[in-house]
């Protein structure tokens, strides 16, 4: 890799993502709501922060999402579900992801090796799904995850080297996760950065249109 862009550039993720990158040599331009105003739940947004550059990028990783909006916490129950709530979750962890998609492919390569990979979660997988409750943040990630799969099969037609993927980064300590990570092993932001450098390196259009997590295991949709 050697041009990447990062959207969300300054969460946790995103920030220590850009800073792994930048060590091993990759240019970074990042973008983020704080430095760019970039909303990436406004289409208009997107299109003019995007829309400004140039490119190409071989890496474009979006690294937004969010756990808690506006104070509604992960439901326990189907009796908490909120459907302001649950609308907020969708805008910020699918419709916001599928228009940095939308309005990103323009920059991606068409005749070299790229990778596209969104921040998905490991509980947006239907398939995993074991315990129950946090309704509209698995609903949100799962709608996401769908989003990147019909994604993936439309751009392999004009983008024969591209992998786009979905990517589940593990527990990572920052302030998205604080309060819910008890029961979950986390690692620092600088370790998970690491890692989904590991995967980002691996990634060909082989795995276009799949779900990994930071270890490259593939996980169930």
């Amino acid at each position: 890799m050697e041009n990447a862009l990062i959207i969300g550039a300054s969460g946790g993720i995103g920030s220590a993502v850009a800073a792994e990158l930048e060590r091993r040599g990759v240019a970074v331009t990042g973008l983020s709501r704080s430095e760019d105003n970039l909303d990436v739940t406004d289409e208009a947004s997107v299109e003019r922060v995007l829309g400004a550059l140039d490119g190409p990028f071989d890496l474009v990783f979006c690294a937004t999402g969010a756990l808690r909006i506006g104070g509604a916490a992960p439901e326990k129950t189907i009796r908490r579900l909120d459907p302001d709530a649950m609308r907020d979750q969708f805008m910020v962890n699918a419709v916001g992801p599928a228009m940095v998609l939308k309005h990103a492919i323009r920059l991606v390569p068409r005749r070299q090796r790229a990778v596209m990979a969104v921040l998905s979660a490991r509980v947006g997988s239907i398939g995993d799904n074991g315990l129950g409750g946090w309704y509209s943040y698995r609903t949100a990630k799962a709608a996401v995850n769908q989003v990147v799969h019909t994604a993936a099969v439309e751009f392999a037609r004009s983008h024969r080297h591209l992998a786009c993927v979905a990517l589940h980064p593990g527990t990572v300590e920052t302030p998205f996760t604080e309060g819910y990570s008890d029961s979950h092993p986390t690692v620092a932001p600088a370790r998970a950065a690491e890692r989904l450098c590991d995967v980002f390196e691996r990634l060909g259009p082989e795995h276009t249109g799949r779900f990994y997590d930071y270890a490259f295991e593939e996980i169930p949709w």
